[in-house]
């Protein structure tokens, strides 16, 4: 018997759901001052990458919904939410990490240009098993305990966390608001989690995001069957370690110009055979 999927109401989301987090965050106020809530410090206002959202392909080839934020200094964030525990986090903040160094440093300038940035996972679940709301992770020189100051960051966000009186009550109060984003949840609420609030209750309002998150949920569940019913996830996995094989490939080719063009299938797939990357495809 075919597995059926339940298609949620759009106006029942909660800010844990990927697709609405990445919609509310497309404005650059609220990717700001959620940045601020999740780092706990002083964020200068950012711009909003949207060419790594599904919300901006009309084909809608591609289900990619991580966040990629700049701020005036140059810091660069990318930011993720995680339903569910797939367990490749680590490797997962690896490759985003890389991706962002390759695309901000451009052809012939020094590694002294990359700037600081930020790859940021929001978990429904405890990534690490130690009941912490927030894990940080930086490059550390393992005799010494010096840290490399690569200006590389890697923070993952347990919104079933134990440890309250280790975070911030704003904090706090936002991961709660993540699980349950209803007007009840936010009556109390500080006025950054309200401007949050106000930001999702207008998109939630709005056809056209509704429109767009109906296309998304009948792509989501197409691929969810195709897997269930092709095994696909070792496949997923190879593509994965195609495209890291790929951006090293055009990186040392002097083409990194054209690696955002890697989300168009047709051109991901023209590259592969430039690059007789392709003979592991199935």
């Amino acid at each position: 018997m075919a597995q059926e999927f339940t298609r949620t109401k759009f106006q029942d989301l909660n800010l844990s759901n990927a697709y609405l987090f990445a919609a509310a965050l497309e404005d650059p106020e609220v990717c700001r001052i959620t940045l601020q809530l999740l780092l706990d410090q002083e964020v200068s206002s950012v711009s909003v990458n949207t060419e790594h959202s599904l919300l901006y392909n009309s084909d809608c080839r591609s289900i990619r919904l991580d966040v990629y934020a700049k701020d005036e200094t140059g810091t660069s964030f990318n930011l993720e939410m995680q339903g569910e525990n797939e367990r490749n986090l680590p490797k997962r903040s690896r490759y985003h990490q890389a991706e962002m160094d390759v695309l901000s440093l451009n052809p012939g300038e020094d590694f002294s240009e990359l700037q600081p940035n930020y790859v940021i996972f929001i978990c429904r679940f405890d990534p690490f098993g130690k009941g912490l709301y927030r894990y940080t992770y930086r490059n550390k020189c393992e005799e010494t305990g010096e840290d490399l100051q690569d200006g590389t960051v890697k923070i993952f966000f347990n919104t079933q966390g134990k440890n309250e009186a280790d975070i911030s009550q704003e904090l706090l109060h936002f991961l709660q608001y993540i699980e349950d984003s209803s007007d009840i949840c936010v009556a109390q609420q500080e006025d950054a989690v309200r401007k949050i609030h106000n930001r999702v209750q207008t998109i939630k309002r709005d056809r056209t995001w509704e429109s767009r998150f109906m296309r998304f949920e009948e792509l989501l569940q197409k691929e969810r069957r195709k897997g269930l019913e092709e095994g696909r996830e070792e496949g997923r996995e190879q593509v994965a370690a195609q495209m890291q094989k790929l951006i090293g490939c055009m990186t040392a080719a002097g083409e990194t110009e054209l690696l955002p063009r890697l989300a168009d299938a047709e051109f991901f797939d023209e590259m592969l055979k430039k690059y007789v990357l392709n003979e592991s495809v199935k």
